[in-house]
């Protein structure tokens, strides 16, 4: 029995650094995101194809360039790396992030269809049939006590051979200040661990057939957040001879933070503002060595 839709693990992607195929580092996660958006005002609807991670794990990679990990259709042939640059050929980022500085979204616009072309198994989430914001999850009913599913690559946790998806179950922890209509808390929580390289991974529901009297039973799985970061439990060891702190420990709390998908759409209104509707689409190169 299936709980999440066969085709949403082809959605994520892992991220990762090094020119060196042997050696290269997987840092953190993505996922490819259709926008249901207007073609030139025309009426005529399409999906722009996005990916989705986090702003800081854009920030914090030095490479001019990273690496996305994807399986072929065949399975028997082994995992593919695609290198896509951050600038583009007139030297500018193809990469833009939430205008909030506290939202920790960044998108570009990729050339899926290159990567259908190359038969390669990619699939990405649609923002009309997929997507539950804020609004949709009031609808749903959605609070405090639902399950979710975590999909990543934790701690560089990515096959040479095949990449699978891990899949980890939580609980929403805190939602309902996020569902509020005044001002509403930009981050929500989940019980859930997550480590280095979940970060830019998506939340999905769990669909449950049964449910208390006075809430809804959920008959779908939804793309319902990104995840941003573990929330840190931080516990000081103080000298008893001077009284001043010494070590500090920090540990995962198991709990996580997460954007809702509300500011994913934000984040792509403000790429379309910045560049329009010229069809724009960041390229990715197959790297022959993988």
């Amino acid at each position: 029995m299936a709980l999440i839709p066969l085709f949403f693990p082809d959605c994520v992607v892992a991220i990762g650094v090094g020119d060196e195929a042997s050696k290269r580092e997987w840092k953190a996660s993505g996922f490819l995101y259709g926008h249901l958006s207007d073609v030139n005002g025309s009426g005529e609807k399409k999906y722009r194809i996005y990916l989705v991670t986090n702003r800081h794990v854009i920030d914090d990679i030095r490479e001019s360039h990273i690496y996305l990990r994807f399986n072929p259709q065949e399975m028997d042939e082994p995992v593919h790396d695609y290198n896509l640059p951050f600038y583009d050929k007139e030297g500018k980022s193809v990469w833009v992030a939430h205008p909030d500085p506290d939202i920790d979204v960044a998108v570009t616009n990729i050339n899926y269809m290159m990567l259908r072309e190359h038969a390669m198994q990619v699939n990405f989430f649609r923002s009309d049939v997929h997507a539950a914001g804020t609004g949709k999850l009031v609808e749903l009913g959605t609070m405090e006590g639902d399950f979710c599913y975590v999909l990543g690559f934790p701690m560089g946790l990515v096959s040479n051979r095949r990449n699978t998806v891990i899949v980890r179950n939580g609980t929403i922890a805190r939602i309902r200040g996020t569902l509020l209509n005044k001002n509403p808390n930009p981050e929500y929580l989940i019980d859930s661990f997550v480590f280095p390289g979940n970060s830019g991974g998506p939340l999905v529901s769990k669909p449950e057939s049964i449910a208390i009297k006075g809430t809804k039973a959920q008959s779908s799985a939804y793309l319902i957040g990104i995840i941003t970061s573990s929330v840190r439990y931080r516990d000081a060891a103080v000298s008893t001879q001077t009284k001043r702190v010494r070590i500090i420990f920090e540990e995962n709390s198991g709990l996580a933070g997460v954007h809702p998908v509300d500011y994913i759409d934000e984040a792509i209104d403000e790429h379309l503002s910045r560049f329009g509707d010229r069809g724009r689409k960041t390229e990715v190169y197959h790297d022959r060595h993988s």
